[in-house]
């Protein structure tokens, strides 16, 4: 195989160019899937018709001009894929085709991308796992270990090869979480940016990518938010044009030579004042020490790069943690309101009842968002242009059939596993997800990058600054 393994800026670059069809590289996409699907279970539904959707790309008059030409992504089973039902995790769901796509999924297929399949999710994104009726999501690093959730799927499909980038959503960590326990990078945009999915969760939820290079995420997030100058990628504290190749050919001796293209004539500075918390988290949320010190590894190598780094001393706010977990489980009882108790699982229904419950006592985490969101998080996000945290909690739980358990376990294995991420949900400011090191136990360890509204240019530039120091690995067997 040639290009499965691939980056989404290489390949698109190649299929502008002519050195490979779009119908060879989805081909070979869709072989690779065949091969390592049946371990991992990221997709729901293989979409063989690819290979004709290609076709048609490759066919396209403006082909030299497509930022995805060719690029085989895969699609979170909660957004709509024109042609295929949209089932979201649950049986209960209906199993009726998608009459138009979502607007993410138009803007990849417009920017010449094709659809490869719908990955999977646990039932209705409620949770940090990555099981469902439809199977259990296994993580290619440790294939015993969950992916997290609740884009599980889709994280599994990058880390493991099978797709360069995927698009997946985030609701109170859905992008992250998996992003950190399979190695991969993934961004939360703020709000606004990416058109959000029919079901926001009230505003909670926001869709965006996944990718092995920041330079993919980037040129994936650029496409989402139908803004060009986000594919823009920051390199060694300047801003520089990403797009392949890096190197110029020439000629001699009529041989053709590549040497290094010249900066560019008058780079942008990038200079950031970087504050990073190894324990940002209340007394009785802990965080794993190897977290910590990943934390502190990147908070150096960013001051290395030339960022003004200082650390955050100050914990999250007591209250904002129930707050979040009301507003998680009232918008359980949202979700599960049109479906039929009887067709969807113990976990589903044991969220759902609680969150009706909390309802009725006008607990549902609604003043504690407004207050988050309205003047405490700035607060006490301080001066800072990004802040660094821990993404998760601890390393990622068994792979195991966490929808047929009840609440308890459910909620405190979430809280234990994935507790750095919703805060920024609830006020709706960008995060990103960037993979630094290797856990004693052999899994990834991701780092949380956090900016106020506006701050995904500085969050992708300093991905690219972290992933240049500690460059991507990918799970053994999955090159």
């Amino acid at each position: 195989m040639l290009w499965a393994g691939r980056t989404a800026t290489e390949i698109a670059t190649a299929v502008r160019h002519g050195d490979v069809s779009a119908t060879t590289v989805v081909e070979e996409h869709l072989h690779v899937i065949s091969e390592r699907d049946p371990e991992v279970g990221a997709f729901r539904l293989v979409r063989e018709q690819a290979v004709e959707e290609a076709q048609a790309v490759q066919k396209r008059p403006d082909l030299a001009e497509l930022p995805l030409a060719g690029v085989p992504v895969a699609v979170k089973d909660n957004l709509e894929v024109a042609g295929e039902a949209t089932r979201g995790g649950s049986a209960g769901t209906a199993d009726l085709p998608a009459r138009a796509d979502h607007a993410t999924v138009a803007r990849l297929r417009a920017a010449g991308a094709v659809v490869v399949g719908l990955t999977n999710l646990p039932e209705l994104g409620l949770v940090a796992f990555g099981d469902s009726a439809y199977g259990i999501v296994r993580n290619p690093w440790d294939r015993t270990r969950t992916t997290g959730g609740s884009s599980s799927g889709s994280a599994a499909a990058v880390a493991a090869g099978m797709v360069p980038i995927a698009l997946g959503n985030d609701g109170m960590g859905s992008l992250r979480i998996p992003a950190a326990a399979c190695g991969v990078l993934a961004i939360k945009p703020g709000a606004g940016v990416v058109p959000p999915p029919a079901n926001d969760w009230n505003r909670l939820t926001e869709n965006g990518p996944l990718a092995t290079t920041a330079s993919d995420l980037s040129l994936a997030l650029s496409v989402l938010a139908a803004d060009p100058s986000l594919a823009e990628a920051w390199r060694g504290g300047r801003r520089v044009d990403p797009r392949p190749p890096m190197l110029r050919s020439v000629w001699a001796d009529d041989e053709e030579v590549w040497e290094p293209q010249p900066p560019p004539d008058s780079p942008e500075p990038f200079d950031l004042r970087v504050a990073y918390a190894p324990q940002p988290l209340p007394i009785g949320l802990p965080i794993d020490k190897e977290f910590q010190a990943a934390v502190r590894a990147a908070a150096e190598t960013l001051r290395v790069a030339g960022h003004t780094v200082v650390e955050h001393g100050h914990r999250l706010p007591a209250w904002l943690g129930p707050a979040t977990i009301a507003t998680w489980l009232s918008q359980a009882a949202t979700a599960a309101d049109d479906l039929d108790s009887r067709s969807v699982e113990r976990r589903t229904r044991a969220l759902a009842r609680a969150g009706r419950v909390l309802a009725r006592l006008k607990l549902n985490g609604v003043r504690g968002r407004e207050r988050w969101s309205a003047y405490r998080a700035d607060q006490w996000f301080g001066d800072a242009d990004v802040l660094v945290t821990p993404a998760l909690g601890t390393v990622p739980p068994r792979a195991e059939r966490w929808g047929e358990r009840g609440l308890l376990r459910n909620v405190l294995a979430n809280v234990r596993f994935a507790p750095a991420t919703s805060a920024w949900n609830m006020c709706g400011w960008p995060a990103i997800s960037v993979p630094i090191a290797t856990h004693s136990s052999g899994l990834p360890i991701g780092v949380q990058l956090i900016a106020p509204p506006g701050g995904e240019p500085q969050l992708l530039g300093l991905a690219a600054q972290l992933q240049s120091a500690h460059p991507p690995v990918r799970p053994r067997g999955y090159n």
